[in-house]
């Protein structure tokens, strides 16, 4: 039986008995990295979490096991408040997963390492710099009471790293720009102005990023909603 006082071998050992060797075929059709998964859906690690309760300290033992689950465990059992930026940095050094990633970046825009945005996008490697702009998204849907212009002071941000064609540094640009659009009126017509400009550059990645926003802030839904 595990609980709050289950350390992370015994956590590991359960999630071991979870393991689906179908499922994990399934996550590398999604892009997910596998060689050190299990196969556990995410809802399920996420029950275990809540048997498991916070613990920082086991967190980051978990983490170092290289596990998938016992990451995605460690990064729902962390505890924002206790979580650092070198905290972050070392486990960014081991992202491998667009997956991993954005769970990863819901903790940090959680515990408001703010500071490590930048640091990120001005990262070469490609997870590392997607955590920058999942960061974006996450805090620019999750912060309803965040000054907008807090938000909208990363918009530079998104328009520098709009030509980086790699696959998933890209498409968090994107998500970036999308969900600053979304988020009311007073940040939607920056993000579709700078959409529109997007979309006009002679950069092949940086006009599709800028299309897509684009279809999307100037949806009938959204724009009934935002007003």
């Amino acid at each position: 039986m595990i609980g709050p006082s289950s350390d992370a071998t015994e956590l590991i050992a359960h999630l071991e008995t979870l393991r689906s060797e179908e499922n994990i075929v399934g996550m590398a059709r999604f892009g997910i990295a596998t060689n050190r998964a299990l196969g556990i859906p995410n809802p399920d690690v996420k029950a275990v979490a809540r048997q498991a309760k916070k613990d920082h300290a086991r967190a980051r033992q978990l983490w170092r096991s290289d596990i998938r689950e016992a990451r995605l465990l460690a990064l729902f059992t962390s505890e924002p408040k206790q979580l650092t930026a070198d905290d972050a940095r070392n486990w960014a050094n081991d992202f491998n997963s667009w997956e991993i990633v954005d769970c990863a970046a819901d903790l940090f825009v959680e515990a408001r390492l703010d500071e490590l945005v930048s640091e990120f996008a001005a990262d070469e490697r490609e997870f590392v710099r997607r955590a920058a702009f999942a960061m974006i998204s996450g805090a620019a849907v999750h912060r309803k009471k965040e000054p907008d212009a807090a938000i909208l002071a990363w918009m530079p941000l998104i328009e520098a790293h709009s030509g980086d064609p790699r696959n998933f540094v890209r498409k968090a640009v994107n998500w970036a720009l999308r969900s600053i659009g979304k988020r009311n009126l007073a940040c939607h017509a920056p993000a579709l102005a700078l959409a529109r400009t997007l979309a006009e550059s002679p950069d092949k990645t940086a006009r599709w990023i800028g299309k897509d926003a684009g279809r999307e802030l100037t949806g009938e839904k959204l724009l009934a909603r935002l007003r």
